[in-house]
């Protein structure tokens, strides 16, 4: 039941933070994205690549470059959104549906994975907070209705507990669990490093910036 509640009230946690707080500092946020970013790494190297390859088979490295190009595509049409950027139209009031597609392939694909990894869950909510945070300020900027902001989170939300559903009940997927998760795997280090190497300005050295990273990095090793 956790894998199915906690990504959703992640997404529910960062609408109310936008809601109730409306923060305004940017460099907060780049803070909280780098912590994201860092910890998401972290998981991914401590506890997703090991379980994948102590089985190793070459084409898991197929796998995990290919989920790398996935996210490369998705990016073409979400602009960048799962790793902090919002670049659609913010004067129109129509729903964003190739931003919604684009992050619900990448959050069912994340979902699938969740129940035979129990580390995970941590690594993807500690990512959808900020990048409700992100969506969620921007909608309220945009011309969007207040109606279209909520179904877009709404459904935005479901979307990785649907995909732990998803593996669950196909049981034909379990034959090839360690090549999905070494695709997700692809997607992570995409996303997870794109974060921390466009989170600071100018990529200059942060010291605050070095200490959140390093931070995220002893929690996931400890979780």
């Amino acid at each position: 039941m956790m894998y199915y509640l906690l990504p959703i009230l992640a997404v529910i946690l960062g609408f109310l933070f936008v809601t109730i707080f409306k923060p305004q500092q940017k460099q907060h946020m780049k803070l909280l994205l780098a912590f994201s970013g860092a910890f998401l790494l972290a998981i991914t190297i401590f506890n997703l690549l090991p379980n994948v390859f102590s089985d190793y088979k070459g084409r898991y490295g197929i796998f995990v470059m290919a989920g790398i190009l996935l996210q490369v595509f998705l990016e073409f049409f979400s602009k960048g959104a799962e790793h902090g950027h919002v670049h659609i139209d913010k004067d129109s009031q129509k729903f964003p549906w190739l931003l919604f597609v684009s992050l619900s392939i990448h959050a069912v694909l994340e979902g699938f994975p969740m129940h035979q990894h129990d580390h995970l869950i941590y690594g993807i909510v500690v990512h959808k907070v900020p990048i409700a945070i992100i969506l969620t300020t921007f909608f309220y900027k945009s011309k969007m209705t207040r109606t279209s902001i909520l179904n877009f989170l709404c459904l935005f939300a479901v979307m990785t507990p649907l995909g732990s559903f998803l593996s669950e009940q196909l049981t034909f997927l379990e034959a090839y669990q360690n090549e999905i998760t070494a695709l997700v795997i692809g997607i992570f280090l995409h996303i997870s490093t794109t974060i921390l190497f466009e989170s600071s300005e100018g990529h200059k050295f942060n010291l605050t910036k070095l200490l959140v990273i390093i931070s995220a990095t002893v929690l996931a090793y400890f979780i």
